[in-house]
């Protein structure tokens, strides 16, 4: 029998020509090879996507120090950070959305001048056309599937790309409005800190961390204490006290409230906190009233805003000294929750 592949000669009975006849692949033998393709295709493919999610996770940390870098900028310039948002009571409620957050007030340092000159951080951002439909790519998480999602909020109001990029709010407790007292992070309303205020050291104190896109949120009502809850069967008991249920948390950069552009050190990264609504499980953040709203019941800002990653086993974080590290979802709660107060006289470092 001729080798696979081989060429033989046959005469022909009725010119007595020889003619070259090819052997043809036998089914078994293209099976065969299909299955050697697919098994390298197989090795082949999570190192492909090993080297795609790596590409974009550094991408993802390049973002994170633009962003410390721009804060750094700015606190250059006017001796003083950003506050998470401006809280005016004398402001009627309809224009609560007045109020930007540390995005759009760090613009100027991003390289945004052009757009700078087209907004007033003074005015509402909703109705501003010069944000609608713009996508600033420093803002989100390459890894982050919907943070290529738009979010249409309706009929005369500014369309929106999500962020993927909190700024650190504390531990638990955010705001006062009664009192102006503000939590133990490095942004909440009306804040305006000086470096000087990080008393537990700039490299050891947390300015920004991942948050993912399209998170579910409950928000007004509650909590029933003032104690944060220990863990994540505690944080989804407070949770479920919340009167209205969302899936649009960090869809609105602009917005300076800690379900859109902030997070908070209540749990470590990555906890899930299930609730269940309507026969459907989530995992949810929580906000007991909203900063720039809670004045008209008189009530304080508790938030529950975990910061979680699409990049497995881990959430990236800008420190406010500008250096961008690894944390791993697996860091003890007190150990996270240290990194985030300002003057908490922790010594804490990371695993």
């Amino acid at each position: 029998m001729p080798p696979f592949g081989s060429v033989r000669a046959i005469r022909s009975h009725d010119h007595g020509q020889a003619h070259p006849i090819r052997n043809a692949f036998a089914l078994v033998e293209l099976l065969v090879v299909i299955a050697v393709i697919g098994s390298l295709v197989g090795l082949l493919l999570p190192a492909v996507q090993a080297a795609r999610e790596s590409a974009r996770r550094a991408m993802c940390g390049n973002h994170l120090r633009q962003i410390g870098l721009a804060i750094r900028l700015y606190e250059n310039t006017y001796r003083r950070l950003p506050a998470s948002t401006i809280y005016n009571p004398q402001v009627p409620p309809s224009n609560d959305r007045r109020a930007w957050g540390v995005h759009g007030r760090i613009l100027h340092f991003l390289e945004q001048v052009n757009l700078c000159d087209q907004i007033d951080i003074n005015y509402a951002w909703d109705n501003q056309s010069a944000i609608s439909g713009l996508r600033i790519t420093i803002f989100s998480c390459p890894s982050d599937p919907g943070s290529g999602q738009m979010r249409d909020p309706g009929p005369g109001k500014a369309k929106l790309y999500p962020t993927t990029y909190g700024f650190n709010m504390g531990t638990w407790f955010l705001f006062d409005p009664r009192t102006g007292l503000g939590g133990d992070g490095v942004f909440y309303p009306n804040s305006h800190l000086a470096l000087a205020d990080i008393l537990d050291g700039t490299s050891n104190t947390l300015l920004a961390s991942e948050v993912k896109a399209w998170q579910v949120y409950r928000r007004n009502g509650g909590p029933p204490t003032s104690v944060p809850p220990g863990d994540a069967a505690g944080a989804a008991a407070i949770t479920m006290t919340a009167l209205e249920h969302k899936t649009t948390g960090h869809t609105v950069w602009p917005d300076g409230r800690v379900h859109h552009s902030g997070f908070t050190a209540t749990l470590p990264p990555n906890t899930r906190v299930l609730i269940h609504v309507g026969g459907d499980s989530a995992d949810s953040d929580y906000n007991s009233w909203q900063e720039t709203k809670g004045g008209l019941a008189g009530a304080p800002t508790y938030a529950i805003v975990t910061s979680r990653s699409h990049h497995p086993g881990i959430v990236q974080a800008a420190f406010v000294d500008g250096s961008v590290r690894r944390v791993p979802s697996s860091i003890e709660r007190a150990v996270w929750r240290a990194l985030a107060t300002r003057a908490g006289s922790e010594v804490a470092g990371l695993p």
